[in-house]
């Protein structure tokens, strides 16, 4: 998945599942639909310090509509409150045409100090970073 901020307060991406992470035929497993959501709404973190990493501490997913495989998707990550140490963000999954398919909340938590990355996240997960 590629992730694109508003450098504000929401993330965003395209994306199409692939048929190898079907549940039922032709469904995206919900599983990776909470995957799916669990790495978006956690870039909102990300948005306006690269390094500010935070880890969910609690996902509370709503699934409205059947996602279905090898079609395109999109999906945001809106922040709704960060403060100091603690975040609240929400996310969504919507079908092409328009529905709401999947939705979740987040709760989310710094990192404790013992996990913190040292170096820069791009070079430590292989992400790219375009500006």
């Amino acid at each position: 998945m590629s992730f694109y901020d508003n450098g504000r307060d929401m993330v965003e991406s395209r994306y199409r599942v692939s048929q190898s992470f079907e549940g039922y035929p032709g469904i995206v497993h919900g599983g990776v639909q909470a995957a799916i959501l669990d790495e978006i709404i956690g870039r909102v973190s990300l948005i306006e310090d690269f390094h500010a990493f935070m880890m969910s501490v609690r996902l509370d997913v709503k699934y409205r509509h059947p996602v279905p495989v090898e079609e395109p998707l999109y999906i945001v990550g809106k922040r709704e409150y960060l403060r100091g140490r603690y975040a609240q963000a929400s996310g969504m999954i919507y079908l092409e045409d328009g529905t709401l398919a999947t939705e979740a909340s987040m709760k989310l938590i710094e990192l404790p100090q013992e996990i913190r990355l040292a170096g820069d996240p791009a070079q430590i997960f292989g992400w790219r970073v375009d500006q």
